[in-house]
């Protein structure tokens, strides 16, 4: 009887590291890369089953109503995950003790609708599971779906980030996040300090399939000389929508399916189309040439890609285990709350005796 059951135990235990073994190398065989210390690809299978499809559904409906928001919440985690790492630093607000990370002139042009989806977001998911899940597991989880739900790849996100207690400094902001009018050379020094390799930054950049820009961001190219680079007929149109070099009006990023994520922006820098410096020059540099070539061609190619650096990037500088927090408003670190609540409790007991 004791042979039988310590036989079932081995067969039991056995079974399990199987299924643990054919996890990471389901994950190996699919190019993906590896997962950090303290990230799981199930890390609330248990504790939260239903987090992945409450983020899910209530996108659909986001997406529906204004499908614009989808390119709003993907630069959300881009502005995140590269300035002091996917830390949900980007979301707090500014204090006593300086402005935010999100006042930071590069952060201006975010959508404010995406820190309001974000904290919807994260109110449902701590009602149905409690206050488990970060804002910054959130952001990612938003980030893939925005991809998937406007026709991009379905891809796994690893999870088990915890909210970051201090925001980044202007000067951090702007020497990680990569401007619109640097070249290549520029783009790809930044990331490959990020251990981001060409074909990395130029699928990365693919992003740009979807969403809006400011005119501001590019006009440079069409005021007072128009940019060599840029097909006339493009830039021609380009000045319509944007008549002066400080006009504030906003265009498409992408010309051909500015709704939908596809490899239609790679076709457009083939056409001598594309909207910033940084995008056009990825075509015309040698270094990222061929890249854009074989993007604009293979479609799956593409996806296959950005999935993989889009997993790299949503690891950058996580916090996990005890590190951190896991908040209870994405906006507001939790003892800013704690001091907040007490002040206004001591207001209230005021005006109450007096």
């Amino acid at each position: 009887m004791a042979s039988t059951t310590v036989s079932s135990t081995f067969e039991l235990l056995f079974i399990s590291s199987l299924l643990l073994f054919s996890q990471f190398f389901v994950s190996e065989a699919q190019g993906l890369p590896p997962v950090v210390k303290g990230l799981s690809w199930t890390f609330f299978q248990s504790s939260c089953p239903k987090l992945e499809s409450i983020v899910r559904k209530r996108l659909e409906r986001v997406f529906k109503d204004d499908v614009g928001q989808a390119a709003g919440l993907l630069r959300l985690h881009f502005h995140d995950c590269f300035v002091q790492g996917c830390d949900g630093s980007v979301l707090l607000d500014g204090s006593a003790g300086g402005p935010s990370e999100r006042t930071a002139i590069p952060n201006l042009t975010l959508r404010k609708e995406s820190f309001k989806i974000i904290d919807d977001l994260r109110e449902r998911v701590h009602k149905e599971c409690g206050r488990i899940v970060s804002c910054s597991d959130i952001t990612a989880l938003a980030a893939r779906d925005a991809v998937f739900l406007t026709g991009g790849p379905n891809y796994v996100v690893p999870l088990g980030r915890r909210d970051g207690q201090n925001f980044a400094t202007e000067q951090a902001t702007l020497d990680n996040l990569v401007a619109p009018t640097a070249n290549t050379t520029t783009l790809l020094a930044r990331l490959a300090a990020k251990d981001f390799d060409p074909t990395d930054v130029v699928a990365l950049s693919g992003a740009h399939t979807i969403g809006i820009s400011h005119c501001t961001s590019f006009t440079e190219r069409l005021y007072p000389n128009q940019d060599s680079t840029m097909d006339k007929t493009f830039a021609n149109n380009l000045k319509t929508s944007c008549p002066t070099a400080n006009s504030n009006n906003t265009v498409n990023m992408d010309i051909l399916s500015p709704n939908v994520f596809d490899n239609k922006y790679y076709v457009d820098l083939i056409n001598r189309k594309g909207l910033f410096t940084s995008d056009q020059d990825l075509f015309t540099d040698r270094r990222t040439k061929n890249i854009v070539t074989s993007f604009g061609a293979n479609q799956t190619l593409f996806f296959n890609k950005f999935v993989n650096a889009m997993i790299k990037m949503g690891q950058l500088n996580v916090l996990t285990g005890g590190q951190g927090e896991i908040r209870a408003k994405c906006s507001v670190r939790n003892k800013d709350k704690l001091l907040a609540a007490v002040v206004e409790g001591l207001e209230k007991t005021l005006a109450a005796a007096l």
